[in-house]
Order: structure tokens, then sequence, then C-alpha cells
């Protein structure tokens, strides 16, 4: 494991840090030099941008603010998305849309970067999900595809979920167990420990239980 720390999120609906996940990263953000976003929706650059200035904002309230921040989209060439995130403190990886969120980070040829980073590195929903591996977008495939494999673990945000969904990931889970987190939980995961933060869920051979801390150990793989 190159990363300081690595934080997979479900989401904040509320846009605002939980106080046991703003403990955790303020004792590891000690280094507030550069924060990177990822986008999950490449040519949408003005809602990149009020989304980045919103997320730094999370990270403002809580007495965390970054000397800059920025997002890396299709306005970003690929020596400027390498020299980012080989430069930054902590690397964000936004949420929406996982699958154009990969092929964004190929194109940009950052992936390499990326694994061998050692920033703190934190995703939210579509980003937790690449974060891992394999990944599973049920909303374009049920077909798993190779993530960046920071941790050994599929995850699917927002549980609970509406029925239809609920029976797609049941399907995967049939060869591959599957993390349901609820918003505003979280994981960590260091070199030293691994944590979890609200609710987690694992859903193997159709089956839900709470995730255990033995099963959360088992996700390491760096």
């Amino acid at each position: 494991m190159n990363a300081k720390l690595l934080g997979f999120f479900s989401g904040f609906p509320t846009r605002h840090f939980t106080q046991p996940v703003a403990d955790v990263l303020k004792e590891v953000l000690t280094d507030r030099d550069s924060l990177v976003f990822i986008s999950c929706q490449p040519d949408n650059y003005a809602q990149n941008d009020d989304d980045s200035h919103g997320m730094h904002g999370m990270f403002a309230e809580r007495d965390m603010a970054f000397a800059r921040h920025c997002v890396i989209d299709h306005r970003t060439n690929a020596a400027d998305a390498e020299r980012m995130i080989r430069d930054a403190s902590c690397i964000f990886l936004m949420g929406g849309n996982a699958t154009q969120q990969f092929q964004l980070m190929r194109e940009a040829g950052i992936l390499d970067a990326l694994r061998q980073s050692p920033a703190v590195i934190l995703g939210v929903s579509a980003g937790a999900m690449n974060m891992g591996d394999p990944v599973v977008d049920v909303y374009e495939s049920l077909t798993p595809y190779e993530g960046l494999g920071l941790a050994n673990i599929t995850i699917k945000a927002h549980y609970p979920l509406e029925e239809g969904l609920l029976k797609s990931v049941k399907r995967v889970s049939m060869s591959l167990p599957v993390c349901l987190m609820t918003d505003e939980s979280a994981i960590f995961v260091s070199k030293d420990a691994i944590m979890q933060i609200g609710s987690v869920y694992r859903l193997a051979d159709g089956e839900i239980a709470p995730m255990t801390q033995a099963q959360l150990e088992q996700i390491r793989n760096r």
C-alpha cells in the first residue's frame, strides 16, 4: 500500500463530513498543499467546478482548507493530470458515473500514478467503487471491470437500494461479494489499521449481513 490513507465513502447527503469522519481526516491531513478532484462527468465543466468548490468547502468548514484545489476532467491534458496527481496531498475521486470516471483516468494516463501515489486517496460513491477491484457499475453492466485495485473490495454505495437495483446487485453477489455502504458511512484503510464508521454490510450469495472486522481485514492487498 503506497497511499497514506484510503477512504471509501458512500455519500454525504447533507454535504458535510460527519464528526467521526472529520476526526480521522484531520489526523492524517497534516499536509494540505494540494487537493485534486477527479471528475465522474468529464464534460460537464460548470458542474465539476461547482462540485469541486463545494467539496473543498466540506474540508474548509472542518478546518482542513487546502492551499489550492483543482479538478481533472476533459479540460486537463495528460501531462498536467500526471503532474497534479504527483504533487497532490489528497486525491478525491468524485461521485457520478463510475465507467466514465475510469475511462477518464485511463485516457489521462494516470492509473499507475494513482496506484503509486503516497497521498491520502478518498472516493465517494462511484469514486469509491473505482478505488477497489473488481468494479461493477450495475447501471451500465453486470460484468466486472478491473479498478484501481487499491483494495480488494467491490462497493455499491447508497444502501438501502430500490428493489430492482438490489435484485441486480444480488445477481452480482452470486459470484462476487459486494460491500453495501450506507450514506455517511466510511471505510478507512491505512498501513496499520482498517476501520469502518457507520453501517456497512456484506452481500454474498444473495444474503446481506453486517460487515465484520475479519471481513474488513481481507480487503487489504497493498
